[in-house]
């Protein structure tokens, strides 16, 4: 985690051996190595909860609709020693507390709303018509991003000119230890800089390509959920909705607040939705 050789540079402070680019191949780029050494000062982050399983993919995400708190699970034997699963609401004081609903029932109508959430082939199509759009207005930018790289890597030239400059002319061991540090900051910007400019700031595939990976799920997100692997399941209540849904045990799931690629399609269908709202999806599919 914390040896830059797996970015594909070699550094060697103990022998005066700077940050250089090696001859090996990283597996991973020397902005992804220092995001991660960031990463890595911050404080902990709040780990990902252990009690979620296959058995309740909605445990933690369907709220109970009198105190609002989110409903827990389990799974209750019977007389005859035979296991069904229940999801139940866990807060004292409220009046569905530890009042089971049947987890087929519970689950068997998030079934019926994400099946819900899959468009015509129709909106399907005029949206990727539109994408494309934004997508050439996308790769325009990038373009001017590549000179803009190029116009920073030249002004970082001339930041180390200037303090190879001064280090010459001062002979204070405290100043010289401060230009040192800089000019080694300047020359792994410098670095990344170049690594940018050599990797292009283009996507590595084509459009079709792209825009099929990242709205397959759009696309079809009960095909996701159907599949029964609980990642995936995971996947479409982070994609899918902005909110968590509460559960009425004698009426039901209350009406969900989809997220933006859902909200997008809804408001294209009835004309609301503007160029604005077209970049924004773009970004949360992560496909440009």
């Amino acid at each position: 985690m914390r040896r830059v050789h797996y970015a594909g540079y070699v550094e060697a402070p103990d022998w005066d051996v700077s940050l250089r680019k090696g001859h090996h191949e990283g597996l991973i780029s020397l902005e992804t190595f220092q995001t991660v050494q960031r990463r890595m000062k911050e404080a902990a982050r709040v780990p990902a909860r252990k009690d979620i399983s296959a058995d309740f993919p909605l445990r933690g995400f369907v709220l109970c609709n009198d105190c609002e708190k989110p409903l827990t699970a389990c799974w209750s034997t019977s007389k005859t020693k035979k296991k069904h699963p229940y999801y139940l609401c866990p807060t004292k004081g409220c009046v569905s507390y530890r009042k089971s609903i049947r987890r087929d029932v519970l689950e068997g109508d998030f079934a019926e709303v994400v099946r819900a959430l899959q468009p015509s082939e129709g909106l399907y199509a005029l949206v990727k018509a539109m994408f494309k759009d934004v997508w050439a207005q996308r790769m325009a930018q990038a373009e001017a991003m590549l000179h803009g790289l190029k116009r920073e890597a030249v002004q970082v030239d001339k930041k180390i000119e200037s303090l190879l400059d001064r280090l010459v002319e001062t002979e204070n061991p405290r100043v010289i230890a401060a230009y040192e540090k800089r000019l080694s900051k300047l020359e792994t910007d410098k670095l990344v800089l170049a690594e940018k400019q050599q990797n292009g700031v283009k996507p590595a595939h084509s459009f079709d390509d792209l825009f099929e990976l990242a709205t397959n799920f759009l696309a079809n997100p009960w095909k996701l959920w159907e599949s029964g692997q609980l990642t995936l399941k995971r996947t479409v209540l982070r994609l899918a909705f902005s909110e968590r849904i509460a559960y009425c045990r004698n009426e039901g799931l209350r009406t969900p607040k989809t997220d933006l690629p859902f909200k997008v399609l809804e408001d294209l269908h009835i004309g609301k939705c503007e160029m604005a709202e077209y970049l924004r999806l773009l970004s949360h599919l992560s496909i440009i």
